[in-house]
């Protein structure tokens, strides 16, 4: 594992947000939604695709919180423009756990 410097983490602006949208992407070539999560008045928000639909269904999304890098430039997945990277844990079947808060923050918050 290569190890990184405390200046390079602090250049991640990882940060929490709500889930205010999921829709479906079937343009996507792995399934996933489309999402909108709001992190609050200083960022704003952003839209990201998540290949996340084995474990999380759309009405199940709206309202969760999660975790997320907000400073990545924007990626074109097809026709869409991925924001921001919803951050999750890659199991064994490649079903993607989220990362979450284990208690609501405020939208916005940096992780430290």
């Amino acid at each position: 594992m290569s190890q990184i410097t405390w200046t390079d983490f602090q250049a991640v602006e990882i940060r929490v947000g709500t889930i205010t949208e999921a829709v479906e992407f079937p343009e996507a070539r792995r399934p996933a939604w489309k999402l909108t999560v709001d992190f609050g008045n200083k960022v704003g928000t952003r839209r990201s695709s998540a290949q996340i639909t084995d474990l999380y269904g759309r009405e199940e999304l709206v309202g969760k919180q999660v975790v997320a890098v907000v400073n990545f430039p924007p990626k074109q997945i097809g026709p869409f423009s991925s924001e921001c990277l919803v951050t999750g844990f890659v199991q064994a079947d490649g079903s993607v756990v989220l990362a979450v808060p284990d208690k609501p923050v405020a939208n916005g918050l940096r992780l430290a």
